[in-house]
């Protein structure tokens, strides 16, 4: 199977990409949303890489670069009832909600903000940048993934 692209968002204040640089590898947990939890479970695999998107930031936008290290498995914290990402209906028996491992890539010399990306010429049909998308997981083109690359002075090449 070939490399894939993504975008993956997260509120800064709760994890940010200066997190991960910290942690260098982590598991991306708390997706409760189905379409994204059939993305992880389904499309991500060991290997991709992905954007990590600051998003409910001043302003949103790309921070960086991350890759999937292990493919998805259930996420645990849906059975602590102490975890913010608690379900209930979900169990070790019948798992509800998937993560992947993700780890450190590099934070991008140039933050690349939402409004950037709108005026940058070949970005326009991205998924973040379609009203109304709010999917916390978003599939990426080559040709997006190398665009935003050099807007954001990445010395990461494929």
């Amino acid at each position: 199977m070939s490399q894939k692209f993504w975008l993956m968002k997260s509120e800064p204040n709760v994890y940010s990409i200066d997190h991960l640089e910290q942690e260098k590898v982590c598991f991306w947990e708390g997706i409760r949303n189905y379409q994204a939890r059939n993305l992880i479970r389904d499309e991500l695999q060991e290997g991709d890489l992905a954007f990590f998107y600051h998003s409910n930031a001043k302003p949103p936008g790309i921070a960086g670069l991350m890759k999937i290290v292990k493919n998805s498995y259930p996420d645990h914290t849906s059975w602590d009832p102490s975890s913010t990402y608690y379900d209930p209906k979900s169990s070790e028996d019948n798992p509800r909600w998937f993560m992947v491992d993700v780890s450190f890539i590099e934070k991008f010399p140039l933050y690349v903000p939402l409004q950037e990306l709108r005026d940058h010429p070949g970005l326009e049909d991205m998924k973040v940048l379609q009203k109304g998308s709010r999917l916390s997981i978003q599939p990426v083109t080559l040709k997006h993934f190398s665009i935003i690359c050099e807007l954001a002075k990445s010395s990461f090449s494929l």
